[in-house]
């Protein structure tokens, strides 16, 4: 069985923003891949956020959110800052002024490497283990840019930095790498319930490759 051929499905790419809770950030937002239209009368939408998420709490508490859809005119520091460091210790708008608006729900939403943004209310949570998924209703939504949305296989291929491969002659070790956000874990197996600490995506998302020692 090729766990692979997961990647097959499509997936789009997203900054999910939330209201914080006044002790850590007064915003915060994640990046998620897992964004769809399920009715359209009325307009509603799921998301699927990861638990260990400091943005997955601020929307179950606030019962809102938004989202911005990603863009392939979106560089990789866009993801580096939602999605490679926490809002727990971290304000990941700081030094990000002119790059976000405020839409009349009061949440911020990106407005640089995203072609739309979506504002939603909570109507209903289900419980999926190690994520949460959200439906929603849709309050506001405009467009942003005319640019195509970004997918995962476009992040893969053209935003994500590519690794460098060892140089001839030197010495090299075996390790696993994130296919995602990149992070290495050195060891000769990558336990099978293994989570990346830094984009939380699991050994399904990991590779065995060979690095410079």
């Amino acid at each position: 069985m090729d766990q692979k051929a997961m990647y097959s499905l499509t997936y789009g790419l997203f900054v999910l923003t939330a209201r914080g809770d006044g002790i850590h950030n007064e915003d915060s937002g994640c990046i998620i891949n897992t964004a769809g239209q399920v009715t359209s009368d009325p307009n509603r939408i799921s998301i699927c956020v990861n638990k260990s998420n400091y943005t997955h709490d601020l929307v179950k508490k606030d019962g809102k959110f938004n989202i911005s859809v990603i863009s392939e005119q979106a560089d990789f520091a866009l993801f580096q800052r939602f999605g490679f460091q926490s809002g727990r210790e971290t304000d990941k708008f700081a030094g990000f002024e002119g790059k976000y608006e405020r839409s009349a729900n009061g949440l911020v939403y990106v407005t640089e490497g995203t072609n739309a943004y979506l504002s939603a209310i909570v109507e209903q949570t289900i419980d999926l283990g190690t994520h949460t998924m959200f439906i929603a209703q849709v309050t506001d939504l405009d467009r942003i840019d005319y640019a195509p949305s970004a997918t995962y296989t476009y992040y893969q291929s053209n935003i994500k930095p590519k690794q460098k491969a060892p140089t001839a002659g030197k010495k090299t070790k075996t390790v696993w790498r994130c296919t995602v956000c990149g992070y290495i874990y050195d060891g000769p197996e990558l336990p099978p319930d293994f989570v990346c600490p830094i984009c939380k995506h699991g050994a399904a998302d990991f590779e065995k490759v060979e690095i410079e020692a």
